[in-house]
């Protein structure tokens, strides 16, 4: 008994130390708000019940103020949930942005709805997501096929929670919604996510700027049944896009054919910038290496050698930068590069 109440005591403190948060530098107070919504034009497929599709959000928007922001719309990795970059929505929202955060129910780890309902993320996508780097589970085309159907979800879900924004920022009285300036609209996100914001930025006309942190561009592959492998489709993408790597996808650009599209973005992209952290690891880009290095450490296979705070402050920064230059049209923006591990 003794024992069990030690390891009670002790393992959240071990997995969840304490931490400082890292920097806001922005001058607005930022405020919070989560809802969920339900799409009916979809009926859930990862549950047998009937019942249409939800979406749960977080925003974080400057608060007690009278203006209009950009909005910005972020998507999390293959399972990781809406909070996984909260550090980079605070330094957003301080510097006047509408930061929209989705959880994609049954791709994330887990999401709560506004009644409390509590749902995992679905065994057998996760068995997907986790087979995809194993050797001889999945053919090329296999994967392709795993590809558009991960990314139908996640823009779905994404073009679902932007109209559902438009619309509520013309009628809905909510604090949130009056702070949103709808001709305004960047989307970002971490992994998959990033991936999926890709993909929004070739679709929808009006997003005007893509953050793709550590992702492939999977809405540029095109599968070639002679080769039977990936290939860049050539296609010219119009939306200015920023690349952020760690090295654990850097070092794949040029020999990993699902990367092919991204080993030539410079040539197909009408304005693209790419930069490389040094030493991160896939994770480093998130928040979760500062309040739980030891799961970071288990999940992407060690210890990253860049500072963590460095590496997620450095990269808010270059963000915050990047959607400044093209959605409020102020400074301008040439940062590409290494950043260094230190």
């Amino acid at each position: 008994m003794m024992t069990l109440l030690l390891v009670l005591v002790f393992v959240p403190a071990l997995v969840f130390p304490q931490h400082k948060l890292p920097k806001v530098t922005g001058q607005y107070e930022v405020a919070t708000a989560t809802y969920t919504y339900i799409d009916k034009n979809r009926i859930e497929e990862f549950a047998d019940t009937g019942k249409n599709r939800f979406v749960n959000v977080q925003y974080w928007y400057p608060e007690n103020s009278d203006g209009t922001y950009p909005l910005l719309v972020f998507s999390h990795g293959a399972s990781g949930i809406k909070t996984s970059n909260a550090s980079t929505f605070r330094e957003l929202a301080s510097h006047g942005y509408v930061v929209c955060s989705i959880d994609h129910p049954y791709h994330s780890f887990y999401t709560v709805s506004d009644d409390g309902a509590f749902t995992l993320i679905n065994s057998d996508y996760k068995m997907e997501v986790d087979n995809v780097n194993k050797e001889g589970i999945y053919t090329r085309e296999q994967l392709y096929g795993l590809i558009q159907k991960w990314m139908k979800l996640r823009t779905d879900d994404m073009n679902f929670v932007i109209d559902t924004i438009i619309e509520k920022s013309r009628n809905d009285t909510a604090p949130v919604y009056q702070h949103i300036s709808k001709d305004k609209i960047g989307v970002f996100g971490h992994s998959m996510g990033g991936a999926a914001s890709v993909w929004i930025g070739r679709d929808r006309k009006d997003v005007s700027a893509v953050v793709n942190i550590d992702a492939p561009f999977f809405s540029e592959l095109a599968y070639n049944n002679e080769t039977g492998d990936f290939a860049a489709s050539g296609k010219a993408y119009m939306t200015p896009i920023l690349n952020i790597y760690s090295d654990d996808v850097w070092k794949q650009l040029g020999s990993n054919s699902t990367y092919a599209a991204n080993y030539i973005a410079d040539k197909n992209f009408m304005e693209a910038y790419t930069v490389h952290f040094q030493g991160a690891k896939h994770l480093s880009l998130t928040d979760l290496p500062l309040f739980s290095p030891l799961l970071a450490k288990m999940l992407q296979g060690g210890k990253a050698a860049i500072d963590q705070y460095y590496c997620i402050e450095t990269e808010n920064e270059l963000i915050l930068k990047f959607f400044d230059y093209t959605l409020k049209g102020t400074g301008r923006f040439t940062s590409e590069g290494t950043y260094g591990s230190r």
